[in-house]
């Protein structure tokens, strides 16, 4: 058990840690910090944290594990802003959804004391963010990617591995470019796609008559349009040039679509698209598979 969790963003990824930490009873007290005042008041109120500090660093001092549960374009400073308190033997975990420039802004900010940096990045979350939308279920049953690098401390590797598993997640280590060209593909574009789709529908002068007809198919396709948009804007911004890499994929496909339609070519457009449907079903059978006739990424 750790005796002080510190939480730097008690938000809702840092405030689901903090209670899953409690119900798990891996931690005897949780001390947490904010930018906003009011977010850390609402966090004690609701039981998440036990004490509300008044900067990072107070939320660091004394603790032996820490979480960093904030926008990814904030990290470097607020590394920087603990630098003093980051010693050997404590663990230190964010939870950024871009991995390369985290690691970076870690290499600048700790320098040698980035060994005590383990770079994470849990597959969770909600459309509404806000300490008010933490829960202690969040992480069960999800992934949890750790990026350690060859500086990174072993043995907090390695508890960061345990620690997560125990709040009932699967722990599975990448390469940090290799996680932000995956994660790119299957999480980055969707939102932007998302974004596009929905304001290219909202701008149009018949949209309030085009919105009331749309059915379950347009809600999902549409749903993680409401995601934060400063959350996004760091994302999308980080981790540019693989989210654009992939955007010049899927415009290329669509092209190859679209070329179809023009042409009036119901077989062509019907052959295209069959091995696309029959890829998606598939997959929904096991994560594991690859559309057919398509190799698997290298």
């Amino acid at each position: 058990m750790f005796q002080q969790l510190g939480v730097i963003g008690c938000g809702l990824m840092g405030g689901s840690f903090a209670l899953a930490m409690k119900k798990a009873g891996l931690v005897k007290r949780v001390v947490g910090y904010s930018k906003s005042p009011s977010t850390t008041k609402q966090a004690k109120k609701l039981g998440i944290i036990d004490v509300a500090a008044e900067s990072a660093l107070l939320a660091v001092s004394g603790s032996d594990i820490v979480l960093i549960a904030v926008p990814v374009s904030a990290t470097e400073a607020t590394l920087k802003a603990i630098r003093h308190l980051v010693n050997p033997g404590v663990l230190f975990m964010d939870v950024g959804s871009t991995k390369c420039d985290v690691i970076e802004a870690a290499r600048r900010a700790l320098g040698e004391r980035a060994a005590s940096f383990v770079p994470c990045h849990p597959i969770a979350g909600k459309e509404s963010g806000g300490v008010q939308h933490a829960e202690a279920t969040l992480y069960e049953g999800r992934q949890v990617i750790l990026t350690p690098q060859p500086f990174t401390n072993p043995q907090l590797v390695q508890l960061a591995t345990d620690v997560w598993s125990a709040l009932g997640t699967t722990v599975l280590k990448m390469r940090p470019h290799n996680h932000d060209a995956a994660f790119a593909a299957v999480s980055h574009l969707p939102h932007l796609l998302a974004f596009a789709y929905f304001q290219a529908i909202a701008e149009q002068p018949a949209a309030r008559d085009y919105l009331s007809l749309a059915g379950p198919g347009f809600r999902d396709f549409t749903r993680i349009a409401a995601g934060e948009p400063g959350v996004w804007r760091d994302i999308l911004l980080a981790n540019k040039h693989e989210v654009l890499a992939q955007s010049k994929r899927f415009r290329t496909m669509l092209d190859q679509l679209e070329a179809l339609i023009e042409a009036g070519d119901a077989a062509a457009l019907e052959a295209a698209l069959r091995p696309i449907a029959e890829g998606r079903s598939a997959w929904n059978l096991s994560s594991s598979a690859v559309p057919p006739g398509r190799p698997p990424a290298k």
